[in-house]
């Protein structure tokens, strides 16, 4: 597959993810949280007003390929999250989407750059499985809500968001998987299929089970899980490393045969940002 067909396959199926976590929560949730949602320029756009992170999970993901990115495009954006009360919001776009008058563009309504998100892609045949000492599956449906608040504290996420993790662990596209110490529930992770992609997301351990190959263990048994429902590529997403220091999900991947596609700079919108004319 062709390095500009990985980037469709990895931006798109990210957002998509996004897009069933917010058709996923409920609606005690939707509306506690402030969440709107729209499709624009072929990409996804989420809205949280009381987002408890400040703006993290304000986001614009997957354009630039149904249409070019342009300035009227980004006008379409940032007007989306200024009329769904956005704190702040993340546009993030893969690199070599980016137009040449990409700065004008972003200078026009005042976006600036935040951190990096890695990208990374597998084919199913080239992972390389991992192993942990503790017991690794599927999470049984009954204890869908166990997983999802144990997830949801992990992450440091207040409530309401248990439900949005909760809610795609019932869906048939999606796989939830734990990681067990006796019959403590000590770690999870998340598994979407589309089609012939998987993507491997909304992986987390418990603080006193950290350093044990439980998340290398996580990734072998999703990466089974989508071979199973006869997908062809894995992709997954990580935070850049600070420099100087390492990123355990990082090196996991690394380890576990997946390519770092590229680093994703996210452009962080404000609503005290320029206007454009």
């Amino acid at each position: 597959m062709s390095p500009r067909d990985l980037t469709r396959l990895a931006e798109l199926t990210e957002a998509e993810v996004n897009r069933q976590y917010v058709t996923a929560t409920s609606e005690r949730g939707r509306v506690a949280l402030g969440i709107s949602a729209a499709d624009i320029g072929g990409g996804f756009s989420l809205a949280m007003r009381n987002d408890p992170t400040g703006g993290g999970w304000n986001k614009t993901l997957g354009i630039g390929f149904a249409e070019p990115v342009t300035k009227k495009l980004i006008g379409e954006v940032v007007d989306f999250h200024r009329e769904h009360g956005s704190p702040s919001a993340q546009v993030q776009i893969a690199p070599e989407l980016l137009p040449p008058d990409w700065e004008d563009i972003r200078e026009a309504f005042g976006l600036t750059p935040g951190g990096h998100m890695m990208k990374f892609a597998c084919a199913v045949e080239d992972f390389k499985p991992g192993t942990t000492d503790l017991r690794v599956g599927l999470v049984d449906p009954q204890d869908v809500d166990k997983w999802a608040t144990m997830l949801s504290v992990i992450f440091g996420m207040p409530e309401h968001f248990d439900s949005m993790i909760a809610g795609t662990g019932r869906r048939p596209d999606f796989r939830p998987l734990a990681a067990w110490d006796g019959d403590e529930m000590v770690a999870g992770g998340s598994l979407f299929i589309d089609g012939d992609v998987a993507s491997l997301n909304t992986g987390a351990t418990k603080a006193s089970h950290r350093n044990r190959g439980i998340q290398s263990a996580l990734l072998t048994a999703r990466a089974q899980a989508a071979a199973e429902a006869g997908c062809r590529w894995l992709v997954t997403e990580t935070g850049k490393p600070t420099e100087g220091e390492s990123n355990s999900s990082y090196n996991n991947m690394l380890r576990s045969g997946f390519t770092l596609l590229y680093a994703r700079q996210s452009w962080i919108w404000k609503p005290g940002g320029v206007v454009a004319a």
